[in-house]
């Protein structure tokens, strides 16, 4: 697949437009959600260029419960500001509580088998 590829995009873009404020996802776990030929590398590399207008980009965060954006937006630490808006808390660490604030759409939950739902298109 093609990171660059529409359908490749619209795809991660689908799932984390589901992500509810106050709730965050996991490059990885996307890349297990959405499956063969996508990478939390490549997750990032898409939601990198999506649409900050539209798309809850601040939602997707490193699999350490940490923002990765920290020195590349301006303002610096907008993604963290932005989580912490929608009342996500974070350690002095930079990290906030997965167990607690971690998102699965429905039928991807951890102990629920994939359904081909978010797969299949």
């Amino acid at each position: 697949m093609n990171v660059n590829d529409k359908t490749y995009r619209e795809r991660v873009y689908h799932v984390v437009r589901q992500i509810p404020p106050g709730r965050v996802m996991t490059y990885g776990q996307l890349a297990v959600i959405l499956g063969e030929g996508y990478t939390a590398r490549t997750v990032g590399y898409v939601m990198h260029g999506a649409d900050s207008e539209r798309m809850p980009w601040q939602r997707v965060i490193n699999s350490q419960g940490k923002c990765s954006t920290g020195r590349l937006t301006i303002p610096l630490n907008l993604q963290q500001e932005l989580l912490e808006a929608e009342g996500i808390e974070f350690n002095a660490s930079g990290k906030c509580d997965l167990n607690a604030l971690l998102w699965y759409p429905e039928g991807f939950g951890p102990e629920e088998d994939l359904q081909p739902s978010l797969l299949s298109w």
